[in-house]
């Protein structure tokens, strides 16, 4: 049986008639699966040159960076480019009033220059097995919780041996629901250095206003360098690294793109959900996303004020803002695209299909039953869903609050019977360090404010009986939430760094009820043993139910698509995967036609030196009224970004953008607002990956910080 539905599968990814450019593909099926479609659309080089695990390969100069982005390698010596907004914790972390580096940018002027970055890394994949057969012959028929631990037992066996005697890790990971497995192997570098990187009126320019948005004008990109040991070998940080030889750098094109050309883009895509059933889709368009719209919308209504009136403020706030807005917009176009789309309705029409489809199917009735008993659970976790969302968006979207649950371990330290004095010194040293971290970018005014509107909008949305018991609100404080506000922040210990370094340098075991007693850490408390008990579990219970079911109802889908001749890609998972399309525009709306590309003279047009989000360096100006965009340029002009039809989502922020010939001619880094919902259901006409022209980065490199020590480093290709 296992056997028959393996082979079922691979015929399933064998076909080749899914509409448009629709896929996020596993890069080692290429040759099998999509060979005939990439040389069709127009790939010029030999598919085992984008993966291989026997020679170079284009996977050899892709890596994750840090933890959720993509970055590409450019140069010999290890030189790494990404997104603005990929780096931008980075370059944060970096400035200072004085040296101000989000404003002004940096640029090395040369290696001794580059600046190190604690925690960061930079993960290459050496290899991606398929390991399915070693585990779902072991697992077949065992309960679910059984199963889980013998899919790690049997992961932990498997990984043990692949890196056994080499520096590498590895992770086994399921795809398609945990239809198949594979394992990847990966080489992580720990001393990655901040190169260079434009000012935030270059690499954020449009900032709030434009994300998501078309046409586009920012030059969203970093530049940091990998540093190994004298061996080439992963090390921590040391003055005594060299710059990384890298097994592979994209040689990188300056010919320019047109419209039809082909492209891909390879890189560490997210999350997505396409194989979802009909009511998991109402609850994203009809719950989910509405509630975190609205409580991620006050905090960046108050944030935002803040901001624009303060330059301390700006700096203390730009990336937790920016981190809080992506998502929100995000989720706005995701809505708005679904019902343009019908997405409910087209999920029933699918799911009337599959059901006749299962009338002459062997396992038909299992995969009907899972169906629609997903439908009927997606419907019972939607109070749950929404309990989550509000304490997620909700509770934990309150500074003060988060920061007071990192004493947590001293309540339980204290409570052991008989306290470990050293530990317990320990933990009070670790939060005197990590406190000045936290305050150095927090403001308790505007804290203050989100905390008095998020706890208002949390007992409003949350189900009563899945709600914190904050009666004490009404009874203490006759239901005035400022007063409340007030009281909580001028009585904790949390709300300000002396606060926080008095209550610290006495703590001790006998001190306990100092923190026990104080009412942002009794509230957080409160919250979270709510959550926990009323929420959490049976949340969790329900979820494994529901992954349980989607799991059988995948191999249906699976199956069906097998007999239909059509593809099937697994759901993305931050692994590495490769989608193809063309360079084109789109028609967001009925009479409106967006080109494929933007110039430069559309920063020009949308520059306010009085607006942030717009503003502009003079030198950019300057640069463009002369027209001295040396060898980038084209017709008299220069194009910052341009679209193209590639399947991608987050995670894909940072992933290089190639031609035809496996060569960079950008940066992917967003999607058009109108195509957002593509992580659930894919629109051809309207889904469109936005990226950054390399000419454009080339030319900020190159004329506007006059770092050409940089270009000559990089392969570039006439």
């Amino acid at each position: 049986m296992l056997k028959k539905f393996i082979f079922i599968a691979l015929l399933s990814l064998q076909s080749f008639n899914l509409k448009a450019d629709e896929g996020m593909w596993l890069p080692m099926l290429l040759q099998t699966v999509n060979g005939d479609a990439l040389y069709t659309k127009g790939l010029k080089i030999p598919i085992d040159s984008i993966y291989s695990v026997n020679k170079t390969s284009l996977k050899d100069a892709i890596v994750l960076f840090g933890g959720g982005c993509t970055g590409e390698i450019i140069s010999n010596k290890g030189l790494l480019l990404t997104n603005h907004h990929c780096g931008y914790s980075q370059i944060q972390s970096h400035s200072t009033i004085e040296h101000d580096y989000l404003t002004n940018g940096f640029w090395a002027k040369n290696m001794s220059e580059e600046l190190p970055c604690p925690g960061l890394t930079a993960t290459f994949i050496i290899r991606i097995d398929d390991v399915t057969d070693d585990i779902i012959n072991q697992v077949n028929g065992l309960k679910e919780d059984d199963r889980n631990k013998k899919v790690k037992e049997i992961s932990e066996q498997l990984i043990k041996k692949a890196i056994e005697g080499t520096h590498y890790s590895a992770d086994i990971k399921p795809f398609y629901y945990g239809n198949k497995y594979f394992m990847i192997v990966t080489e992580t570098f720990k001393d990655v250095r901040m190169v260079g990187a434009p000012p935030s009126s270059i690499g954020k320019f449009g900032a709030d206003a434009d994300n998501w948005m078309w046409p586009r004008h920012t030059g969203d990109f970093s530049i940091f360098r990998i540093y190994a040991d004298k061996n080439n070998q992963p090390a921590e940080y040391s003055k005594d690294n060299v710059a990384y030889t890298p097994r592979y750098s994209f040689p990188i094109s300056i010919k320019g793109v047109k419209e039809n050309d082909f492209t891909m883009v390879y890189g560490f895509p997210g999350r997505t959900q396409e194989y979802i059933p009909k009511e998991a889709v109402r609850t994203i368009i009809e719950n989910t996303d509405p509630n975190r719209i609205k409580l991620r919308d006050i905090r960046l209504k108050i944030m935002g004020e803040a901001m624009r009136n303060n330059d301390t403020i700006r700096l203390q706030y730009a990336s937790k803002y920016a981190n809080v807005e992506n998502a929100y917009k995000k989720w706005q176009g995701e809505v708005l695209g679904l019902k343009r789309l019908n997405a409910i309705e087209v999920k029933a029409d699918f799911e009337t299909k599959f059901v006749n489809w299962t009338k002459n199917v062997k396992d038909g009735q299992e995969y009907v039953n899972a169906l629609t008993q997903l439908n009927e659970l997606h419907q019972k976790i939607r109070p749950y869903s929404a309990a989550l969302d509000y304490y997620a968006e909700g509770i934990k979207g309150i500074d003060l609050l988060n920061f007071a649950a990192n004493f947590t371990k001293l309540e339980k330290l204290c409570e052991k019977e008989p306290v470990d004095e050293k530990a317990l010194s320990d933990a009070v040293d670790q939060l005197k360090k990590s406190s000045k971290g936290f305050f150095k970018n927090y403001n308790a005014s505007i804290d203050k404010d989100i905390f008095e509107r998020l706890i208002q909008e949390y007992r409003k949305g949350t189900p009563q009986d899945l709600a914190a018991d904050l009666s004490m609100i009404d009874k203490k404080f006759k239901g005035d939430y400022h007063k409340y506000t007030e009281y909580v922040f001028g009585k904790s210990h949390f709300s300000d760094l002396a606060k926080t370094e008095k209550f610290l340098s006495t703590f001790s075991a006998k001190k306990l009820k100092s923190l026990t007693n104080d009412p942002a850490y009794q509230l957080m408390k409160t919250c979270s043993a709510a959550y926990a008990d009323k929420v959490s579990i049976p949340y969790k219970s329900l979820m494994n139910e529901i992954d349980l079911l989607q799991r059988t109802y995948m191999k249906g889908q699976m199956e069906m698509a097998s007999d239909e001749k059509r593809k099937i890609y697994p759901d993305a998972n931050l692994t590495l995967r490769l989608t193809y399309g063309k360079v084109e525009g789109y028609e967001p709306r009925d009479g409106i036609v967006y080109k494929y590309y933007s110039t430069l003279t559309g920063v020009i047009e949308k520059y306010d030196s009085t607006n942030y989000d717009f503003n502009a360096p003079a030198k950019l100006l300057d640069l463009y009224r002369k027209k001295d965009f040396g060898e980038y340029g084209s017709n008299g002009n220069i194009t910052p970004c341009f679209l193209a039809s590639n399947h991608t989502t987050g995670g894909n922020s940072g992933s290089p953008v190639l031609n035809a010939y496996g060569q960079l001619i950008g940066t992917n880094f967003d999607r058009v607002w109108e195509g957002t919902m593509s992580d659930i259901m894919f629109d051809p006409e309207r889904c469109r990956n936005i990226s950054l022209d390399i000419r454009y980065t080339l030319f900020i490199i190159d004329k506007f910080a006059g770092a050409r020590w940089l270009v000559d480093e990089m392969n570039i290709v006439k």
